[in-house]
């Protein structure tokens, strides 16, 4: 299993994830949270992105999706 990192873009915290599928794929998935002054923080959740054929592969895509979230919306 895959030992999740979390990496820091433009005020997130990004912490993508993979996860095995019973066919041998991996759904690329992602955890985004952003701090907030509020009681809470900003959280938000993606899952099944995509499908890739390796862990790599799918975490991969995960940083790369989530850094094209951060910078389109801000």
């Amino acid at each position: 299993m895959q030992n999740i990192k979390t990496h820091h873009y433009n005020g997130y915290a990004i912490q993508p994830s993979a996860h095995r599928l019973p066919d041998g794929f991996f759904s690329s998935n992602l955890l985004l949270e952003r701090p907030s002054h509020a009681v809470e923080a900003q959280r938000y959740q993606f899952y099944a992105l995509d499908y890739f054929k390796s862990e790599e592969q799918a975490l991969q895509h995960s940083y790369k999706w989530a850094r094209h979230w951060v910078d389109t919306r801000g």
